[in-house]
């Protein structure tokens, strides 16, 4: 057994590949603006296709989520938001025409959503009161959620993930980097951290205790914590204890490097 306090190096830059239109001009559609109430302890679900996602604090108790569509071939107003209350909260989707026989859909947790080559994008804006939660999921867009109290999870597939807040984080990309910090460090089972082009930053709390696993292909790792390892490790993977263990913490790229910061 044997115990490194730091693995050094940093990691290949991220690519973000979301697409851009080009030739016509951008056609703007109607905004959209949603205010209401969501329960501390609630989720607010957040699902997008084309375009960026941003959240921020509430300066109240109330949710404010805005919505612009523009397109280039495409008429934004084909692009419906749709608001679903349920027991978990609520969920607000950016919902695409339906072409065929299996219509699209806005449910709580995901559900079908073609764009069927609709060029739309929609830039959601969100306000959070304290204590809500927030899911935030688009496919060709950033994720940036800052400073709010609740517990977030940002997913993207193309775009950046860049995400503070009080409460536990979760948050991947494929084609993007991942930025996280998270107030807490009390979570049960595991939280990941995944993208394949970019690199992953990860801040937590100092008396995190945890089981890591870490790695990548083109790129480093390091930490600000110590770490106990068992058996052979090398600079783009690693396997071992921080502080009492417990809990999973797994960070994984293959064109990145991955950073674990004291917070």
């Amino acid at each position: 057994m044997r115990t490194i306090a730091m693995i050094v190096g940093l990691g290949a830059a991220a690519m973000s590949l979301a697409p851009q239109g080009r030739g016509a001009p951008q056609r703007q559609g109607e905004n959209f603006e949603w205010r209401g109430r969501v329960e501390p302890g609630k989720t607010l679900e957040i699902r997008n296709v084309n375009g960026a996602i941003h959240a921020a604090p509430a300066s109240g108790d109330e949710v404010v989520v805005t919505a612009v569509k523009s397109g280039r071939r495409s008429d934004p107003s084909e692009v419906k938001i749709e608001v679903v209350p349920h027991d978990g909260g609520v969920t607000i989707c950016a919902v695409y025409p339906s072409k065929n026989d299996r219509p699209n859909e806005c449910r709580p947790g995901g559900g079908r959503n073609n764009t069927d080559n609709n060029d739309v994008e929609v830039a959601f804006t969100v306000q959070v009161p304290a204590g809500v939660a927030l899911v935030g999921a688009t496919v060709n867009g950033d994720v940036q959620v800052r400073d709010l109290s609740g517990d977030v999870r940002a997913t993207t597939v193309n775009g950046d993930v860049d995400v503070t807040a009080a409460g536990l984080v979760e948050a991947e990309t494929v084609n993007g980097s991942v930025h996280a910090v998270m107030g807490r460090a009390d979570w049960t089972g595991a939280m990941a951290f995944k993208t394949v082009n970019g690199s992953i930053t990860v801040q937590v709390p100092a008396n995190l205790s945890a089981e890591l696993d870490a790695s990548t292909v083109n790129g480093d790792i390091e930490s600000d914590f110590p770490i106990t390892v068992q058996g052979r490790f090398g600079p783009r993977r690693l396997h071992g204890t921080i502080g009492d263990g417990g809990r999973q913490l797994r960070l994984e790229t293959v064109n990145g490097g991955i950073a674990i910061r004291k917070g």
